[in-house]
């Protein structure tokens, strides 16, 4: 009977050491915030998103603390525009198992966040701290890759976005420096996993880079943007931030930005899912995906859920549902990466 309080005083004290944790870790990201500001991109005092990507960045830290070692790092880019000769300045995050034997070689997940001027961040529908802690337990090394038009880190790397275009270079760039960083990481075992934008660059950098990933997953991908500006107003509007208002009213531009064009090039293992009542990515890009990989006769594996509970986030709530499809997820992931 005497155990329950002193229970009690221990998850008390717990609770007082995370909360510390977070007000040092919030305060040690103001203070590099400072101490680098000559080297950013952009000054980041008027950016409402920066504050709450500094807050987030310690709830990582209190979420993942017990199960990964958390990294957020810099590293470089493709020049910003044509006229640059400087590598852009980019952003990731990684995570490496804290029970993970260095003295032997271990497969990596390249983790791509969704949105568009969106960024990795641990809560909302995209679960994104849920899914890491799942990818850390089964045996992943996990990379997130802030790649540029990430929001942020101020008004000039949102406004860098490149949709369909230098994204993707940024993503493989997060892989390449993983395995430059941490010589206990397989390069013959890297998978490439998103959903939604993430599913997008998931997508190209399967059927673009094969040298570079044993396998992919794209999530509700954004798959055929001819399709998709028929239903997103937005559209052409992200084109012309990405490449000029010229290229917004070019069909080819949105044919050379779109991964259903390249869909003829995947040599590597490919997982698609969608659901048909998607309302963000709808179901008739998956499926126009789905058709030109059939016709240029590619093996790959795909499931179409009918009318999932949560529609376009159906498997990355907390839902039996979702637990299930993503526990199909890392059965082909573990097929092909073997953590």
């Amino acid at each position: 009977m005497e155990k329950e309080p002193a229970m009690s005083s221990v998850r008390t004290i717990s609770r007082a050491i995370q909360l510390t944790l977070l007000i040092l870790s919030l305060a040690g990201a103001c203070f590099a915030q400072q101490s680098t500001a000559s080297e950013s991109i952009d000054a980041t005092e008027n950016d409402p998103d920066h504050a709450v990507k500094l807050a987030d960045d310690a709830l990582w830290r209190l979420d993942l603390m017990d199960v990964a070692e958390l990294r957020t790092f810099r590293y470089t880019g493709l020049p910003r525009t044509a006229m640059s000769k400087n590598p852009m300045i980019l952003y990731a995050y990684s995570f490496i198992p804290r029970k993970l034997d260095r003295n032997r070689k271990h497969p990596l997940i390249v983790l791509v966040h969704g949105g568009v001027h969106s960024s990795f961040m641990t809560g909302g529908p995209a679960n994104a701290a849920n899914i890491v802690r799942e990818l850390i337990e089964a045996g992943y090394a996990v990379v997130a890759p802030d790649y540029r038009g990430s929001a942020g880190y101020g008004a000039s790397y949102r406004n860098a976005i490149d949709y369909g275009g230098k994204e993707n270079d940024d993503a493989l760039g997060a892989r390449a420096w993983m395995l430059e960083r941490y010589p206990f990481l397989d390069a013959s075992r890297v998978g490439i996993v998103g959903w939604s934008h993430g599913g997008m660059i998931a997508l190209f950098n399967v059927f673009l880079h094969p040298e570079a990933y044993a396998c992919a997953y794209a999530g509700d991908p954004v798959s055929d943007l001819i399709e998709r500006r028929k239903y997103i107003k937005t559209m052409s509007q992200t084109i012309t931030e990405s490449a000029g208002e010229a290229a917004a009213a070019d069909d080819e531009e949105y044919r050379r930005r779109s991964p259903v064009t390249y869909a003829g090039k995947l040599e590597r293992p490919l997982l698609i899912h969608g659901a048909t009542n998607d309302e963000t990515v709808r179901i008739v890009e998956v499926r126009r995906l789905i058709d030109a990989l059939k016709a240029a006769g590619k093996n790959f594996e795909y499931k179409i859920y009918t009318a999932a509970p949560g529609g376009h986030h159906f498997n990355r709530i907390d839902t039996r549902l979702a637990r299930e499809s993503r526990a199909e997820i890392y059965q082909f992931l573990s097929k092909h990466l073997q953590p």
